[in-house]
């Protein structure tokens, strides 16, 4: 969240993804740092350390919602 609103606050268009564990943290992160626009994905917990298939797949699972996310739809 915190690389998310970073980057927003440039001016870059940015999407974060937060895992399924962590979401309520995010919520509070983007409340105290004023920007609960900023557009996020929920993706499983964990990913770290998954292997690269999996992150594969979970990439593959979010494409379309991330997309959709950044085009801000």
């Amino acid at each position: 969240m915190r690389d998310g609103v970073k980057a927003a606050r440039k001016g870059i268009a940015a999407v974060s993804l937060v895992t399924e564990k962590f979401w309520p943290q995010g919520d509070f992160v983007a409340m105290s740092e004023g920007m609960t626009t900023l557009p996020r994905v929920q993706i499983p917990h964990p990913v770290a350390g998954s292997g690269h298939e999996n992150m594969a797949k979970v990439a593959v699972e979010i494409r379309d919602q991330l997309v959709r996310s950044i085009e801000g739809r």
